[in-house]
């Protein structure tokens, strides 16, 4: 393989910069340097094949955690002979405590999947078990049968239901539904970063209040729409997850809404847009890889391309029963800070 830091260049201006390998093959040809795409493809999968084991101890980090948030988006990945696409997914579980006043370091692990299936995240936390702060998806109903691991749902999700309307029809219901929405986020800005005891306590005596007359203002509205019309749909979403909408203000732990792990999924979404494809359920897996550890080296303020060139530097010769000492924050804690974490 190539140096560590030809390495590092390549995987961080493909999956951090989103820039294709084509052109990143252009690019290296006007300095006169003869890297074609191929030799560029073969040097992300042995690298992501020499990360496995680091990406990996994020995931164990990951679900070492009392809470993970997650969602999912979909990748098209290519038919080998066919010349079509198929649509795979990449999901991602996150660890943040921040709002709750922890000071544990951050991470970010993402698995690949050729497919939507619930059992996919059920592969994915087999033997956790805590809270999942993640969307009404059905495919994860299956994890919370046993009461192992507790559902919290998403107020972000509400809002946006409403907020879509209301762009679409300025429906005063739906801007009725915003402000009292806004009341529940208004506290949430004041108990940001509080120890979950005090989140809990303020919570309970001021939001489940607000939260409470929300419903029975949805659910009285309700019977006076056409439950097949946008703004039904946009109602009944609440009621009908109300006990997961709710359980935030019994738990200082979790959080209001599900935004933790919708912003890790931007960087795919930008990527998808650059490159359009993953060749191949190996290149997603690939994919999944670098991503765990540029998104986790970026969470906790480390430079990603200075942490993954260490990283290449020493890995090969790191004793895999220490791989944890190669995370992000155990390696160069705050060593290259970033302005604003990504």
């Amino acid at each position: 393989m190539a140096a560590a830091g030809l390495l590092a260049q390549v995987v961080v201006a493909r999956y951090a910069d989103h820039t294709p390998l084509y052109r990143q093959a252009g690019i290296y040809l006007r300095a006169g340097i003869e890297l074609d795409r191929a030799t560029l493809a073969s040097w992300v999968r042995e690298s992501a094949a020499l990360l496995q084991p680091l990406a990996d101890a994020v995931g164990r980090y990951v679900r070492e955690a009392q809470k993970i948030d997650t969602d999912d988006t979909p990748v098209p990945v290519l038919e080998p002979g066919r010349g079509k696409t198929r649509t795979a997914r990449l999901w991602t579980y996150v660890r943040d405590d921040r709002p709750a006043g922890s000071r544990a370091p951050l991470a970010v692990w993402y698995q690949y999947s050729p497919d939507r299936k619930g059992e996919r995240p059920r592969t994915h936390l087999q033997g956790w078990s805590g809270i999942l702060q993640a969307d009404a998806y059905s495919g994860y109903d299956a994890l919370y049968r046993d009461g192992t691991i507790i559902e919290a749902a998403c107020w972000a999700h509400v809002r946006r239901k409403f907020y879509d309307l209301y762009e679409l029809e300025r429906s005063p219901v739906a801007q009725e539904a915003l402000c009292r929405i806004a009341a529940l986020y208004a506290i949430e800005r004041e108990v940001r970063g509080r120890k979950p005891e005090v989140r809990r306590s303020v919570r309970m005596a001021r939001a489940l209040p607000l939260a409470g007359t929300l419903k029975d203002w949805l659910e009285h509205t309700l019977a006076q729409v056409s439950a097949k019309s946008g703004l039904g749909k946009a109602i009944r979403y609440a009621p009908g997850n109300w006990h997961a909408l709710v359980r935030y203000c019994e738990d200082g732990r979790i959080e209001i809404d599900n935004n933790t792990a919708e912003r890790s999924i931007r960087p795919l979404v930008l990527g998808k847009r650059n490159y359009l494809f993953a060749g191949s359920d190996g290149g997603g897996q690939s994919a999944a890889v670098i991503y765990s550890l540029i998104g986790t080296a970026r969470l906790n303020g480390i430079e990603p391309y200075a942490y993954l060139r260490t990283v290449f530097e020493r890995i090969a010769e790191h004793p895999i029963n220490r791989i944890d000492g190669l995370l992000p924050w155990r390696l160069m804690p705050l060593e290259q800070p970033l302005r604003q974490a990504a």
